[in-house]
């Protein structure tokens, strides 16, 4: 399928309309690329030059029921998925740009201004983002 890329707010919506606000959604898998490795001889290359995110997004339609999301130069992921005591289930998400960056959280009243409220909830923010359904 063809990438579509978040660029400025109508993207936004466009990506919430196609995936009803990830209504009845979950995260299915989540892969990080730093950029940095070690060569054959055994040498660091110590720089976090990617900082990729990866994450495929199932939900309970169709058209599309799959999307996956790149969240491209990541500054911040945080991760808070929920023990087997609990469901997975997103309701609502939160999607925006602020001073250049795209935050994404699993949350609709996710607040941008006072993140330090939501180490309980999973969000991302990122330089750029794609995203395709991959039904």
């Amino acid at each position: 399928m063809e990438w579509n890329s978040i660029n400025t707010k109508d993207d936004i919506d466009k990506l919430m309309n196609v995936f009803g606000n990830f209504h009845d959604s979950c995260i299915k898998e989540v892969h990080y690329i730093s950029g940095a490795y070690v060569n054959k001889d055994l040498e660091m290359n110590a720089i976090n030059k990617r900082r990729n995110v990866t994450v495929v997004f199932q939900r309970q339609e169709s058209n599309p029921s799959t999307i996956e999301v790149i969240f491209e130069k990541i500054s911040k992921l945080n991760l808070a998925p929920v023990d087997e005591r609990y469901d997975c289930v997103i309701l609502d998400a939160f999607m925006d740009i602020f001073d250049g960056e795209i935050y994404w959280a699993d949350s609709k009243n996710f607040d941008i201004h006072d993140i330090r409220e939501y180490d309980d909830f999973t969000w991302i923010c990122a330089e750029s983002i794609r995203w395709r359904s991959i039904n």
